[in-house]
């Protein structure tokens, strides 16, 4: 396989100054045969100057007015000019081997569609717990699916067939959980394969679309969670505005805010503000102890069956505000 096989795909808006540590990682890989696309969506820093500053053969930088990361993302599909893109987000970054690894899989499973590794939580050795991921063969992620649950994949570990990709019909526009929308549609229509590897540091920062959007991204998941259910059931999804109020009833308000405060914890713990993690730490469990108990058994035990989503009996038994 040569290099014209695989594109990391960065898109970039106000990525500064994290964006030098991602670019260094790729720029570092162990296996060098491959293209960076970088597509800078607007902003108001330095990013793209950065980018055009490294003059680096293999890196090709797109700027355009801001789209959204959805549109962006299509955009991506459509500019890559190999048959792979790798997933990464400007903030995180690639372990040295991720491209190699990425490699070997590839060529032990040609016909997948998409291809995801485990991640932890970058800086290394100061945020708490890793990443948590589905682990399975792609029927077992199929079966997970089928059963009206969500992946948990990491959406910066993510290599994407870009012909399958499109075939599913790209991201979908308006959501700000649009990985998992594409995650749960390429599981039913093709092999979606688990490299049971730490190939990506995923860093939690206060800037990031996640950060900025976590409740409506709470909301967001269930409706995705709604879209598969339609799917599976064989009825017409009705939009998000029109679901929100049902939506918001079924939200765990409280593991709502345990999440956040778990999330500005790990925050804390990257900048060494050891204090204020604790504190966040232990707001979190006040707001939901099952809640705190299931992420550490999930992020440190690893049980056999790791998925997103509520019970679905919870949404079928709302049929008429969900879907008449």
């Amino acid at each position: 396989m040569q290099s014209g096989q695989l594109t990391v795909g960065l898109p970039v808006r106000n990525a500064m100054p994290l964006l030098a540590e991602c670019m260094q990682s790729l720029l570092a890989q162990s296996d060098p045969n491959f293209h960076i696309l970088a597509i800078v969506d607007g902003g108001s820093d330095e990013s793209g100057a950065y980018l055009r500053s490294l003059r680096h053969p293999r890196l090709r930088v797109i700027e355009q007015e801001g789209q959204g990361v959805a549109r962006t993302l299509n955009r991506m599909l459509l500019e890559c000019e190999t048959p792979w893109l790798v997933r990464q987000d400007a903030d995180d970054i690639a372990h040295p081997h991720r491209i190699a690894r990425l490699r070997d899989a590839i060529a032990r499973q040609p016909d997948a569609g998409m291809f995801y590794s485990f991640a932890n939580y970058h800086p290394r050795g100061r945020a708490m717990g890793c990443f948590r991921s589905t682990r399975g063969s792609p029927e077992e992620l199929r079966a997970i699916v089928r059963s009206g649950y969500l992946l948990a994949i990491c959406h910066s570990s993510a290599a994407l067939n870009v012909r399958s990709t499109l075939a599913c019909g790209g991201y979908r526009i308006g959501l700000h959980n649009e990985d998992a929308d594409l995650w749960w549609r390429m599981a039913l229509w093709t092999d979606v394969c688990c490299i049971p590897e730490v190939l990506v540091g995923f860093r939690q920062n206060a800037g990031s679309v996640s950060s900025r959007h976590l409740a409506e991204q709470m909301i967001a998941g269930l409706y995705v969670q709604y879209l598969l259910l339609s799917h599976l059931s064989r009825r017409e999804p009705r939009s998000i505005e029109a679901v929100r109020a049902a939506l918001q009833q079924l939200l765990p308000q409280r593991e709502r805010e345990a999440k956040e405060q778990l999330r500005i914890c790990n925050m804390a713990l990257a900048g060494r503000e050891f204090l204020r993690a604790g504190r966040h730490f232990g707001a979190s469990c006040l707001a939901s102890p099952g809640y705190v108990w299931r992420r550490m058994r999930d992020e440190y035990f690893t049980p056999p069956r790791i998925a997103n989503g509520l019970p679905p009996h919870l949404f079928h038994e709302r049929t008429e505000l969900l879907w008449s």
